[in-house]
């Protein structure tokens, strides 16, 4: 039975090895991502052990703050380790307003509970992390005919509702990203925050900016529970959607 269950265990690591051999392996077929790969592998494996945080890459989180045009990288070890700051990456441009995205063609940078959805090393704008707008939530609030859709976190600093960084930034977030997917991390969580909740200054401008907006005043009080909460825990709370799509915090 000993026997039987070593075995089982090392064919577990084994397929988890060979999983991250692959999807890495394939993604060093694209220029793009081999050419990051060898530039700045061995520098952010450095800052990021530098961090106390694993080589390869276990879990990470990505959150954005429109208001503050800043996006955060957070990592952690393992499922039931607290998330670790690693990275804060200026966002070089923005359009639209406060406010979720809710309409093709508003210019709108969505607010939401979202996941990177796609990998994009030949993307238009040098390297892309496609994110899932609309989530379940947006095609319940959102237009149903148009919502909108192909939001990205990528280079070049130009967008019509994205979020962009400079390319050698998204050549950095594209290789953890990458290493956290095949290490097993289906799911990369992507928030995205109109404010930060415990900066005075932006809560008086998103106080200014929502005050004739009742329905947006209920949709920001859900965003701030799962900032409070991760702030108080540096962990997510488990976040679902209710028939209406109101987010619904646990």
């Amino acid at each position: 039975m000993k026997y039987a269950f070593w075995v089982v265990f090392c064919l577990i690591n084994l397929s988890k090895s060979e999983a991250q051999t692959t999807f890495i392996e394939q993604q060093m077929s694209f220029p793009k991502f081999k050419n990051a790969y060898n530039l700045r592998k061995d520098s952010l494996e450095k800052q990021y052990r530098r961090a106390h945080l694993d080589w390869p890459v276990k879990e990470i989180y990505i959150r954005s703050f429109k208001y503050d045009s800043q996006l955060e990288v957070w990592g952690r070890n393992n499922h039931t380790e607290a998330f670790r700051l690693f990275k804060t990456y200026k966002i070089c441009a923005l359009s639209g307003t406060i406010g979720p995205k809710r309409m093709d063609g508003d210019f709108q940078v969505p607010e939401g509970f979202y996941y990177v959805n796609e990998f994009r090393p030949k993307s238009n704008y040098h390297m892309a992390l496609g994110i899932n707008y609309p989530n379940s939530s947006d095609k319940l609030l959102s237009d149903s005919i148009k919502p909108g859709g192909d939001i990205l976190i990528h280079g070049f600093c130009v967008t019509q509702g994205c979020i962009p960084i400079q390319n050698e930034q998204i050549e950095e977030l594209y290789l953890l990203a990458a290493y956290a997917h095949a290490s097993g991390q289906e799911f990369i969580p992507v928030h995205i925050f109109p404010i930060r909740f415990n900066n005075e200054k932006d809560l008086q401008f998103l106080k200014k900016s929502s005050k004739d907006e009742m329905e947006y005043q209920k949709f920001i009080s859900k965003m701030r529970l799962v900032f409070d909460y991760f702030e108080q825990n540096k962990k997510l709370p488990i976040i679902a959607v209710s028939s209406n799509g109101d987010y619904q915090i646990y």
